[in-house]
């Protein structure tokens, strides 16, 4: 998870950074790596970037952190210092992007950060199960539990007949016993850590018998997985799905109920508009700022600034604080709001099929939610 206590002391300090945001190692030969990473070298050079830093990204671009191909890298440096790298598992959402300048894109990190959803997953067998706490999108697990229940059930061969059955409502129970330990690793797990969801996967009694044990919280964050990934030889491409489907459908419920929020009192609790979100950033009344994807390419700068607001259109919004740079009005608005303690949203866009035309859409605007009424804030003014 980005800390984003962090993330403010880096983007407000003084200096100017060297950043780089690009692919993380995959599956090329070392000499075409090698080659590569000298390239970016000498294009920060070419950019202005000092040695020291130069050195720094060099560094930390050979060091294969075991991240699954294809990843991503995202690289602040400043005075030889790494001040952040971030790695995430996934495609690049947007062009490679590197540079030496006072004020260093956030954007490709708050579109990774934004799927830094927890989840658990459960791959429930009726011997027992294995639990893992992990981070959509970073490699690795945060945290992880493994239930072994009584292996006396397992089957065997039997003759039929009434020993048979007996042996079978013995073995029920057995089962029944086992998932109620794992519902128990599970609602820990769920306490402790607060998933967006829970995902259970496996033998498909022993996904039975413990979603019937699950209590109302943890069973409102259930996604269940037809699949049996404790089988020998299981695909877990099914799962992956499952699990991604998840992942976007809580992003595009975060930025639904974002915008359903501004909306209140026929628009009052918003912002819409780069005007009217620049306004609102200057008063740090922004609660949470949704962009659209298409806005990162639209032309227009804003000023980033050094100080409170941090961001404004020109000299009358500067409220006595300098100017560091011209930056895109996207970036602009999303320092802003990173630095006045606002959440970020971006909307991304499903892309046509190749040989489909694109879609007709509203030209895509800055929303804002609001802390407070706009109502309220006039007021006391």
């Amino acid at each position: 998870m980005i800390d984003q206590n962090e993330l403010v002391r880096v983007l407000s300090g003084d200096g100017t950074y060297t950043f780089a945001y690009l692919d993380g190692h995959g599956d090329e030969p070392t000499p075409a790596e090698h080659s590569r990473r000298h390239a970016l070298l000498d294009e920060l050079r070419k950019r202005g970037a000092p040695e020291p830093d130069v050195q720094a990204v060099d560094e930390t671009v050979a060091t294969d952190a075991g991240i699954p191909s294809p990843s991503v890298l995202y690289l602040l440096v400043r005075d030889g210092r790494v001040e952040l790298a971030e790695r995430f598992v996934g495609e690049r959402l947007g062009p490679e992007q590197i540079g030496y300048q006072r004020v260093p894109p956030v954007l490709p990190l708050l579109r990774h950060a934004a799927a830094d959803i927890r989840y658990v997953l459960v791959e429930a067998g009726r011997e027992g199960a294995h639990l893992r706490v992990e981070t959509w999108g970073r490699a690795g697990t945060d945290e992880a539990a493994e239930v072994q229940g009584r292996t006396d059930s397992l089957p065997k061969v039997q003759a039929g007949g009434w020993s048979h059955r007996r042996y079978q409502m013995h073995s029920e129970e057995i089962w029944k016993q086992t998932q109620s330990e794992v519902d128990d690793a599970l609602e820990q797990l769920v306490l402790e850590h607060r998933p967006s969801f829970v995902v259970i996967a496996g033998d498909v009694r022993a996904r039975q018998l413990l979603e019937d044990q699950l209590g109302p919280s943890t069973r409102a964050l259930l996604v269940d997985v037809d699949a049996h990934t404790k089988a020998e030889g299981a695909d877990d491409e099914a799962l992956d799905e499952a699990i991604s489907a998840a992942v976007d459908q809580h992003l595009r419920r975060d930025i639904d109920e974002a915008l359903d929020r501004a909306a209140v009192d026929n628009g009052a609790n918003g912002a819409r508009g780069v005007a009217d979100v620049v306004a609102a950033l200057r008063q740090a009344q922004v609660d949470t700022l949704v962009l659209n994807a298409r806005e990162l390419g639209v032309d227009g700068t804003l000023e980033a600034l050094d100080a409170e607001p941090w961001v404004a259109h020109d000299v009358d919004d500067r409220l006595g604080a300098n100017v560091i740079e011209q930056v895109s009005i996207a970036e602009g608005l999303a320092r802003a709001a990173v630095l006045t303690g606002a959440s970020v949203l971006v909307q991304e866009v499903d892309e046509p099929a190749e040989g489909e035309p694109m879609p007709e859409r509203p030209e895509p605007q800055p929303v804002a939610v609001l802390r407070w009424p706009r109502e309220a804030s006039e007021d006391s003014a």
